[in-house]
């Protein structure tokens, strides 16, 4: 009988940077519309900045993401070519590295030896890279996939807080903006929270409080700015 087994580690990569993107682009929206308006801004200048916010973080968060991961893939690259120059220049010593590696991890010495022996035999380096040094397919940093997922998901998040305005500048003009974009932001930041535990396989309610409490702590904090300066910045 098969059994199928459904893990979500390969979606690390890519769940990581969109829901920091989703969040970011949310809470940074929602945050910079409640701010300007609590000092006082007038609709077309609280759209102005939304609109160039929006632009300006998605571009950001790309350039930000592929700076950052090409780091992390610029350091796995380093590893693997000293592992390579090693195993070339001292394969015992690698292959008893090897072998006391999975003794620490609970075989015997024998069978650890012989593991390690078959395991430099189809794959020296794929065996070193994912026991010696934790890199493997599944966490292998890639800088286009995780700044583009940022880029996008920032510009998706941000828009939700900004189309919020609009609605409460154009189509319900008697309810404050404040509150429009309070309560939706919030609204949707819990959504976020369902979303990024269903598919990380997390809690739903530890990862929806994290988001949410953490995003109306940065829109609070925001908006008291506005208030406490009257300026807009």
């Amino acid at each position: 009988m098969r059994h199928d087994e459904n893990h979500r580690s390969h979606r690390i990569g890519w769940l990581r940077a969109a829901v920091l993107g989703a969040n970011d682009g949310i809470v940074t929206m929602a945050s910079l519309i409640l701010g300007v308006a609590a000092a006082g801004a007038s609709t077309r200048a609280i759209m102005v900045a939304g609109v160039a916010s929006l632009v300006a973080g998605a571009m950001s968060m790309a350039a930000g993401e592929y700076v950052s991961v090409s780091s992390q893939a610029d350091t796995e690259r380093a590893d693997l070519a000293k592992e390579r120059l090693e195993l070339a220049t001292d394969p015992e010593h690698e292959h008893a590295e090897l072998a006391a590696i999975y003794v620490a991890r609970g075989l015997d010495e024998m069978l650890a030896h012989e593991v390690a022996t078959q395991l430099t035999a189809h794959d020296a380096l794929g065996a070193h890279a994912r026991d010696e040094l934790g890199i493997s397919s599944i966490h292998t940093a890639q800088p286009i996939q995780a700044a583009l997922a940022s880029a996008a998901t920032f510009a998706l998040g941000a828009s939700l807080p900004l189309a919020c305005a609009v609605l409460a500048a154009w189509a319900m003009p008697l309810v404050p903006m404040v509150w429009v974009v309070s309560v939706c932001s919030l609204l949707f930041l819990v959504v976020l929270g369902v979303l990024a535990a269903n598919a990380g396989g997390a809690s739903v309610l530890t990862s929806t409080l994290r988001v949410t409490l953490w995003g109306a702590f940065a829109m609070a904090v925001t908006a008291g700015v506005g208030m406490l300066f009257g300026v807009t910045v």
